[in-house]
């Protein structure tokens, strides 16, 4: 692609145009709306609603927790899953 096909931006022209995006409100964490200082690994039923069928952790931008939710949610899944109240993959 040639520099004049470019506009002063470094975007290209023509094509799809537009340029307007999708921007979703942030989620908010669910942990801190309700002011919980500890994930608890026992509650089986509140942490598989962040892991899908598949067994994987779910990421932060699609759960909306917090960094710091975050890594308790996954270190409880982890104690969860050795613990063997959770599983690690369903067939």
């Amino acid at each position: 692609m040639s520099s004049d096909q470019r506009n002063d931006r470094g975007s290209r022209q023509g094509g799809q145009g537009g340029g307007r995006r999708f921007v979703r409100a942030r989620k908010s964490c669910k942990f801190c709306a309700e002011k919980i200082d500890y994930i608890d690994y026992k509650d089986a039923r509140m942490l598989s609603s962040f892991v899908p069928e598949r067994g994987k952790i779910q990421p932060r931008r699609i759960s909306g927790t917090c960094s710091t939710h975050q890594r308790m949610l996954a270190a409880a899944i982890k104690r969860g899953r050795n613990a063997a109240i959770l599983p690690f993959a369903t067939d």
